[in-house]
């Protein structure tokens, strides 16, 4: 594969002068349970069905619990949160709409399929900078409910292609604020990507399909704040996966750069892939979003 992939020349980074990452809170299903983060996670479920009738009310009793988990850990009062920003896989962001339904804070809902907890973190991070004091970021997916969305109900058991991937059940759910307090990571910039077509034609294999896109919104992030990848301790992407992380790393090595030890994926972080039969790994916007609230 070439890295026939021109960077913008305008600058896609933006900086923002005050804004704290103050806590986290991860929610987790029994098989991200099971996996090599299992107990990084603030609370995880006994069964799928988190004892609802239907996996989409499972889905929307996961984001109340993650969303009131948040607050109990940050001690803040829900009158005390001026947004909530967030979303889902699913039709009309149904499952953060509904579990928004006891919140009294404003809400933006988001749909940017696996990147919409960075989404939330983007607009969060810029809202609280200039104009609010703090912000919740919250994203989750639920493997069940979406396989019935996007692919096949579970009943009729279609046989799985070894390049697909595992949506996360998982919910993660952050507090931003202009508070400084002790430990709470500052959030310094965020550069945003752009659609990046390879014209990949097998719809099973996602992360060959995400991987240029990664790839060029890194490469536009260095340009722009004039690191080398050496800058980083840690260098994550949300659920490319086994294949994806490949991908990515082969198209650095094209430029000269290697990401070895550097870079990994929380779709390669979330599950054992030797033990648990993920295929190439995680995906879903629960992946990164409990990842990173639970882990990194």
């Amino acid at each position: 594969m070439g890295t026939n992939i021109e960077t913008s020349l305008k600058k896609r980074t933006i900086y923002f002068d005050r804004v704290f990452w103050q806590e986290g809170f991860a929610l987790a299903g029994p098989k991200e349970l099971k996996g090599k983060l299992g107990d990084k996670f603030d609370f995880t479920l006994i069964n799928d069905k988190f004892d609802q009738d239907t996996f989409e009310k499972a889905e929307r009793k996961m984001f109340e619990t993650a969303l009131d988990g948040l607050l109990a850990k940050s001690k803040k009062l829900p009158i005390e949160i001026d947004v909530v920003l967030g979303g889902d896989l699913l039709n009309q962001c149904v499952s953060t709409s509904f579990a928004m339904r006891k919140s009294s804070a404003s809400f933006l809902g988001l749909y940017n399929a696996c990147g919409t907890y960075a989404e939330s973190m983007i607009l969060g991070a810029a809202l609280v900078d200039k104009f609010l004091d703090n912000a919740v970021c919250v994203s989750g997916s639920h493997f069940s409910s979406a396989e019935r969305q996007y692919r096949y109900p579970l009943e009729l058991g279609v046989l799985r292609s070894p390049m697909t991937q595992w949506t996360c059940t998982g919910v993660g759910c952050s507090l931003l604020s202009r508070e400084k307090s002790e430990n709470a990571p500052r959030i310094v910039s965020a550069t945003m990507g752009r659609v990046i077509d390879f014209g990949i034609k097998d719809v099973n294999n996602m992360g060959a399909a995400m991987a240029p896109a990664a790839y060029e919104t890194l490469k536009a992030h260095f340009a722009d704040t004039g690191r080398t990848p050496d800058y980083y301790d840690l260098i994550v992407t949300g659920d490319l996966g086994k294949i994806g992380h490949t991908v990515v790393t082969r198209l650095f090595q094209n430029d000269g750069i290697e990401l070895e030890g550097l870079y990994t994926d929380c779709g390669l972080l979330i599950y054992d892939l030797e033990g648990q039969d993920v295929h190439a790994g995680g995906s879903g916007c629960g992946c990164s979003a409990a990842v990173l609230a639970g882990h990194l």
